[in-house]
């Protein structure tokens, strides 16, 4: 068996960006396949259409040698009129690690990937958050509004984007918890959250008190769960939590 990572850090999973972006997915998939699966057995392809993941895909092979053949080989080659920037991935596909580490380890994989989204996610709201209580800058006196703009317009200076606050995010089927006490825990918010109908889990985030997630299969039952836990007090002090929707 081939192993993941050889010794020079290569990865048999290699990043594929600077492609067109208004090609389908189905087709730029055809496309890759039909380039890439010269240069050995591909195990996946991965090309997603949401604005963060527009113009690129992973190509997983079942070696590093053939990555590093196809990178070798292909990058700078044009594709719908755009040369590809090919390199090794820096993490491992899912293919990957089934392959090599059995369903335990992809489970694994997958909480691990999990774990870091929401940490990534909570930082992101923290910090959000902060920019919401951050008072604004009296370093320049502010300037008149102009009045020769029709009413109906809206300006488009960056300095008048607002951060949605969390109290007011779209419902989902996730709950963003903060505020909880330091002792809580996974089968103390159960005990709370768990009541409600849908409710599939709870997680905290590792190395992060006071927040966690709340995950229901709707988001019917996870806004009659918000409505019901916003506030509740938990703790030895009944210190009140603050349950919104997670930010998406």
């Amino acid at each position: 068996m081939a192993n993941s990572v050889s010794a020079g850090g290569n990865s048999p999973k290699q990043h594929v960006h600077n492609l067109e972006e208004r090609i389908k997915i189905e087709q730029l998939t055809e496309a890759l396949e039909e380039i890439f699966a010269e240069y050995g057995t591909i195990l996946e392809i991965v090309a997603k259409k949401n604005l963060r993941a527009k113009g690129q895909a992973f190509i997983v092979y079942d070696s590093v040698e053939s990555a590093t053949r196809a990178i070798e080989e292909v990058n700078g080659f044009e594709l719908f009129d755009k040369p590809m920037v090919l390199d090794y991935a820096k993490t491992r596909s899912d293919a990957t690690v089934l392959r090599e580490d059995g369903n335990e380890g992809l489970e694994n994989h997958k909480k691990n990937r999990l774990a870091e989204k929401e940490r990534r996610q909570a930082q992101e709201a923290l910090e959000a958050q902060k920019k919401l209580k951050r008072p604004a800058s009296t370093a320049e006196p502010a300037r008149p509004a102009k009045t020769t703009k029709g009413a109906g317009l809206k300006s488009t200076s960056s300095t008048t984007t607002a951060v949605v606050p969390d109290e007011f995010l779209p419902p989902n089927n996730t709950l963003f918890l903060r505020d909880l006490p330091d002792d809580a825990s996974e089968a103390s918010l159960e005990a709370v959250f768990g009541r409600f109908e849908g409710y599939k889990e709870v997680r905290l985030v590792p190395g992060r008190k006071g927040i966690g997630f709340v995950e229901y299969v709707d988001e019917v039952s996870a806004t009659v769960a918000k409505e019901a836990t916003s506030g509740i007090p938990m703790g030895e002090h009944g210190q009140p939590i603050r349950v919104t929707f997670q930010r998406k």
